[in-house]
């Protein structure tokens, strides 16, 4: 939808013919997406709310960080959905179709797409569906971001609007990295979720558990309704995922547009659809970044996941050294693979160098 929408405001696709393929119309409410940016980007008239505080809670360091100028926003699923619909319902050159996507390929120079009913050819195919598990050899590891959110509504004003909670550690890590998010929109509504990075899922009785007692213990609520509810999974992963195999782009997950370390996504989707655009205009094949800065912060999420996968230091340990050693844009622009090597210093620096230091020979050396 982030390519079909840049596409759409570019006049040099004006005369392309662009077919969406999709199981079914986008008619639900399914995710929430959570980002931080400065200036107004692409999809600013449709931020359902933003903050420029953010609380951030672990045993070891607590605090609210003032993250000016970036503004911390949220845009629903469903008026993302509708936007774009929108916008194409005015494109005559952009048309729908949905059925399942049995696969992707390449005859004779063009992509194919294959579906139940036979198969389309196209110039090129972009594709965001992950057909199958990453196959994960050795050197590389694969954690699973997890996450139940709830929207929930309290008979009376218990939130504050004005800022959000980034990450709250102060629940069980016997799972592993597990931390809680605090979205409040309004005095008496907010969207709280319970995410993990660990390699097994839980049982759904086992996040509505913790939802409800963290709600309780940290929150003092325990009157409520829930509006709606989410569930997902992101792969954090130093796994290589195909940039390009011929005619077919991929993008988003199946691209590898997840941040291996963190499970960010968005704002890497939002760069890779604009360097895909970019590309299509000057024709060139839309590639990979494999730049010298894009392989340092694969490293970097290679380290991190070789620590968090052995277990050589908690999730809440790291996360709270580095934000209470470094000012809350540093680590955001960090978190953006946007850090220049000053930066990358002082964040290095945060953490313990000897257990960092030893994952990073063992990355660079393996």
């Amino acid at each position: 939808m982030s390519l079909l929408m840049r596409m759409m405001q570019d006049s040099f696709f004006d005369d392309k013919q662009i077919l969406v393929v999709d199981k079914a119309p986008k008619q639900q409410n399914d995710r929430t997406w959570c980002f931080w940016e400065k200036e107004n980007g692409l999809f600013e008239s449709i931020v359902y709310h933003q903050w420029q505080q953010l609380d951030f809670f672990s045993n070891d360091y607590s605090a609210t960080l003032a993250i000016d100028p970036y503004r911390y926003k949220m845009i629903r699923g469903i008026d993302f959905y509708q936007y774009v619909l929108q916008k194409a319902a005015n494109k005559s050159n952009v048309h729908f179709h949905y059925e399942e996507v049995l696969g992707v390929g390449n005859e004779n120079n063009k992509a194919v797409l294959t579906l139940a009913s036979g198969k389309i050819t196209a110039d090129y195919i972009f594709n965001s569906i992950l057909f199958r598990e990453p196959k994960i050899t050795a050197g590389q590891y694969m954690l699973l971001q997890h996450f139940k959110g709830w929207v929930i509504e309290t008979p009376t004003p218990v939130f504050d609007s004005s800022k959000a909670t980034f990450m709250d550690f102060r629940v069980s890590q016997k799972e592993g990295t597990t931390f809680m998010y605090v979205m409040p929109v309004a005095a008496n509504k907010a969207l709280v979720e319970y995410t993990l990075f660990t390699e097994k899922l839980l049982t759904q009785e086992q996040y509505t558990d913790a939802l409800v007692q963290y709600l309780s213990a940290h929150l003092g609520i325990d009157a409520f309704t829930i509006e709606h509810e989410e569930f997902g999974i992101i792969p954090m992963t130093n796994h290589i995922f195909p940039s390009v195999e011929g005619k077919v782009i991929y993008i988003g997950i199946a691209g590898g547009q997840a941040k291996g370390s963190s499970g960010y996504a968005f704002q890497f989707i939002q760069k890779r659809t604009a360097s895909v655009v970019d590309a299509l205009k000057n024709n060139r094949i839309p590639k990979a970044d494999n730049s010298i800065t894009a392989k340092k912060f694969r490293l970097y999420d290679s380290v991190l996941l070789n620590v968090l996968h052995h277990k050589k230091l908690n999730g809440d340990r790291i996360f709270a050294a580095i934000f209470q050693k470094n000012p809350p844009q540093r680590v955001l622009r960090f978190l953006d693979n946007e850090t220049n090597v000053w930066d990358d210093l002082h964040i290095m620096n945060s953490v313990p160098t000897g257990i960092f230091l030893k994952a990073a020979f063992q990355e660079i050396f393996r």
